[in-house]
């Protein structure tokens, strides 16, 4: 049922027609695949350029970079993540002055945070290629100040239709920012190592809707609904001064490009020769925008309905993601003065087991980290660790958070009376956020171990769902609490969650065999990294010294697939003897 026809779907194959990355890989044996890399390599050899690439150990790459000054990095362009989500959220306890000031509906009102929301769910789509052309601090500083232009249209729009427009827009300036941060963590840390990061960079994500509206409750105490933007001008405005100053350049791409015009400067000094024969690599030259626009716009679609790996994900992501924009309307009926009687920085306040949750499952990723990476490892008889590409690795705790999520939601249904504690409903949101996030987390770091250098594709369409989810589930909120209590409205969420819940079991148990049926993922299955005894990655040529005599192997080496027959090694990508899993 699972073997999806990639071929169905015809209106893409115009795309990959003349666009041969846009094509599905071919199943092929290795050894063929092999063969064929080995012929780029003879012919591309025979023009002897000379090629800029990261050596080993080479300190401008990002990956050697000492950890203090990933991390320094790292939580430079965090708060961006944090500020950029509040944009949306921190606006929902002022849409009461809002009806008040401008005249307009409920529904109405609370279009000022969809259509931004929706801002953020189709930015990506159209300039996600700007940072593979530019590279990612160009982004960054330039993203921001367009960001604090909208915040203050927004605080001075004139009118109803001025107001939504650049509510909408400002989601546009906003994704083009967030659409960098997973790239930037991944240009740090190899996939083996990204979950400690990747963890944290997922907390600030969905920590962002809940701490949103909290914020926003505080401002709201002013009784003017601009505020709202002015506050978040300048919260965002410290954050941006603060990133500018740490902030350095990590697409591997850009900086082979910027050292290979440095040395085509100097030889054409030295020895004047006009435009030496200096280049990049092949994988890292800069693509066309027209090509990088028509991937982007095109294939996480495609991926969104032949994929069954991104289908499951995308739903589950989506589905919690747009229950943290649906608690923005319920909670403050939950909690407000038609329930427990809370009051504004009352109902912020609610929000509060939220982020608890989500600060819990950081902590308790550790122990999934622990997992992972047990499975992952393994150890040869002359020391070295080989660690492999076992997705299924990513899912162990949401087997666990998958269950958990519609109880903390029956439980928050049917304790949400006024005759029972506030404690207890707030107590439910605790267990919800901590599922919150381990599902969020569990979606993209299982994504991203089963593309590879196709899950920036794969990854859009989850951000892309999650984000039109967020956009639809605030508009029926409120209606829907309303007509059917706030018991039975959660209740119903409640079933619905209920609905995910073999979505984990599915690809802890049988991921295995949706990798086996994917054109893109199968490609990866044998994917394989060797360390030796100090935690450095081991180059093809390193191997085959040390184990090439005694396992009798012959390997080709310069590829874009490297084999190994003897070790059964399966690396994808060179970046200066570095084996690579995924190409950003």
């Amino acid at each position: 049922m699972l073997d999806i026809n990639l071929h169905r779907f015809s209106w893409l194959t115009k795309f990959s027609g003349s666009n041969p990355s846009m094509t599905a890989p071919r199943m092929t044996p290795r050894s063929s695949a092999a063969a064929s890399s080995v012929t780029r390599s003879v012919s591309r050899s025979s023009r002897s350029p000379h090629i800029v690439r990261f050596e080993k150990g080479d300190p401008d790459n990002p990956m050697n970079w000492p950890e203090w000054k990933k991390w320094m990095v790292f939580f430079a362009i965090l708060p961006v993540n944090l500020s950029l989500s509040w944009g949306g959220t921190a606006f929902s306890p002022a849409t009461k002055l809002f009806e008040k000031a401008v005249g307009v509906s409920e529904v109405v009102a609370t279009l000022g945070i969809s259509l931004y929301v929706l801002g953020l769910a189709i930015g990506p789509l159209f300039l996600a290629p700007l940072a593979e052309y530019y590279g990612r601090t160009p982004i960054y500083y330039a993203s921001y100040p367009v960001y604090f232009c909208f915040l203050v249209g927004t605080a001075l729009a004139p009118n109803l239709g001025a107001f939504l427009s650049i509510r909408f827009i400002s989601g546009l300036a906003a994704s083009s920012a967030i659409t960098n941060l997973g790239g930037t963590i991944a240009d740090m840390w190899p996939v083996y190592e990204v979950g400690i990061p990747m963890s944290i960079f997922i907390w600030s994500d969905t920590v962002g809707a809940p701490s949103g509206y909290l914020i926003g409750s505080f401002v709201t105490l002013t009784g003017e609904w601009q505020n709202i933007f002015w506050a978040l001008l300048g919260i965002t405005g410290g954050f941006y001064i603060f990133m500018c100053c740490l902030l350095r350049e990590t697409r591997h791409s850009i900086i082979l490009q910027r050292r290979a015009n440095r040395e085509r400067k100097e030889r054409e000094e030295i020895t004047e020769e006009l435009n030496p024969n200096v280049d990049v690599p092949d994988e890292d030259k800069r693509e066309d925008v027209e090509e990088l626009l028509s991937q982007s716009l095109v294939r996480p679609f495609r991926f969104l309905t032949t994929e069954a790996i991104v289908v499951f994900t995308a739903a589950y992501n989506g589905f919690v993601y747009g229950l943290s924009y649906l608690f923005t309307d319920a909670f403050p009926l939950v909690f407000g003065e038609g329930g427990h009687g809370f009051g504004t920085v009352g109902q912020g306040l609610s929000f509060v087991g939220i982020i608890i949750g989500v600060s819990i499952g950081v902590l308790t990723n550790l122990y999934q980290e622990r997992y992972y990476q047990r499975r992952i490892r393994s150890r040869s008889p002359s020391g070295r660790t080989t660690i492999s590409n076992i997705p299924e690795a990513r899912v162990y705790l949401s087997r666990y958070a998958c269950l958990a999520q519609p109880l903390a939601l029956f439980w928050f249904a049917w304790t949400s009376y006024k005759t029972v504690h506030w404690i207890v409903p707030m107590l439910a949101s605790v267990v919800w956020g901590w599922s919150y996030y381990v599902v969020i987390l569990f979606t993209y770091t299982y994504v991203e171990d089963t593309y590879k250098e196709y899950s920036a594709s794969a990854l859009a369409g989850l951000a892309f769902v999650s984000d039109m989810f967020g956009a639809g589930f605030p508009l029926f909120g409120t209606q829907m609490y309303n007509k059917l209590g706030y018991e039975w409205a959660t209740s119903l969420i409640a079933f619905l969650s209920c609905l995910m819940i073999p979505t984990p079991f599915l690809l802890f148990y049988k991921g295995h065999r949706l990798r086996e049926r994917s054109p893109w993922a199968n490609e990866h299955m044998g994917d394989k990294i060797v360390l030796d005894d100090d935690g450095e990655e081991v180059t093809d040529s390193e191997d085959r010294e040390s184990e090439g005599a005694e396992d009798g192997e012959v390997t080709e080496k310069g590829s874009d697939v490297e084999v190994a027959t003897g070790s059964m090694f399966v690396g994808v990508g060179t970046d200066g003897g570095r084996s690579e899993w995924s190409r950003r």
